[in-house]
């Protein structure tokens, strides 16, 4: 696939994930905790029926990134887990191969954390 049809998709696919989200958030009462476990409970839903690996061919990033990105990744995990270790896969594959972006997402907070100044709500 061409470099800029490569990138085309993936951002046309990451903001249709996106737009989604934000159609939720503005149409429904759903709150936004709720919209992120849905996106991810999609993702692996999507995953373990096949169809999430379409998603993922064609758009590569556009489709990893987002949350249903994440439950992408945990099926994959603990599919890859169960064909090697078998039933003790399904509690130890999806931590496993997600671990690594969950470490770098609580240290990048912590940065932020500590370079910004923090403001009270009222």
């Amino acid at each position: 696939m061409d470099f800029f049809v490569k990138y085309l998709c993936a951002f046309i696919v990451g903001g249709l994930i996106c737009v989604v989200a934000q159609i939720l958030i503005d149409k429904t009462k759903l709150t936004s905790a709720r919209i992120l476990v849905l996106f991810v409970v999609c993702g692996v839903f999507l995953t373990a029926i096949g169809l999430y690996d379409y998603v993922v061919d064609f758009a590569d990033y556009g489709a990893r990134i987002p949350l249903t990105g994440f439950g992408y990744s945990l099926c994959k995990g603990v599919i890859k887990a169960v064909d090697e270790y078998g039933f003790r896969g399904i509690f130890t594959g999806g931590l496993a191969d997600v671990a690594t972006g969950v470490v770098m997402a609580v240290v990048f907070g912590l940065i932020a954390s500590i370079v910004s100044k923090p403001k009270s709500k009222k």
